[in-house]
């Protein structure tokens, strides 16, 4: 029999942050605070949103209202990255973007922690962009896990494939 192992990814529900993106909108359209002042926001490609408005205020103010509606939908903040306030003519535009993956760097962080911290016998291996921790006993993979979710690596991350 295989050794026990599991999957450390960081992944999004696209259609959890489309459905976060969509009730932003709506708020921006309703909300007082925000009438007259062209606020929107929208996808702006495949992982990338767009938020314009026509004072800088009121782009912070939309990217909050955006957060707000990803917390609730159950998304950590940690995977989405958003820009500073540029003007581009009379509107003020940021750019964000929904961070999917685990970058090399990260991983390579990550596997030497679980090297250095963890219990002896757990391997981790990166692939592609998510990384295989394998060990002799389930208690250690939980063990791992524990860790792994005491120390904040920046990106969001989740544990699947547990077997």
């Amino acid at each position: 029999m295989a050794d026990p192992s599991f999957d450390v990814v960081s992944k999004v529900d696209r259609q959890e942050v489309d459905n976060a993106l969509n009730q932003a909108s709506k708020e921006l359209g309703t909300r007082f605070d925000f009438r007259g002042t062209g606020t929107k926001i929208d996808w702006s490609g495949e992982e990338a949103i767009a938020i314009e408005s026509e004072t800088e205020e009121r782009a912070l103010a939309a990217v909050e209202v955006f957060k707000e509606k990803l917390i609730k939908r159950g998304i950590s903040l940690k995977a989405f990255e958003a820009g500073e306030p540029a003007l581009s003519g009379k509107i003020y535009k940021i750019g964000g973007k929904i961070l999917q993956g685990i970058a090399s760097d990260k991983a390579k962080q990550i596997a030497k922690f679980i090297r250095d911290e963890g219990p002896k016998g757990v391997q981790a291996q990166i692939q592609g962009d998510q990384l295989r921790v394998s060990g002799k006993k389930k208690d250690q993979l939980q063990d791992v896990i524990a860790l792994l979710k005491g120390k904040d690596f920046e990106i969001a991350l989740q544990f699947t494939n547990y077997r």
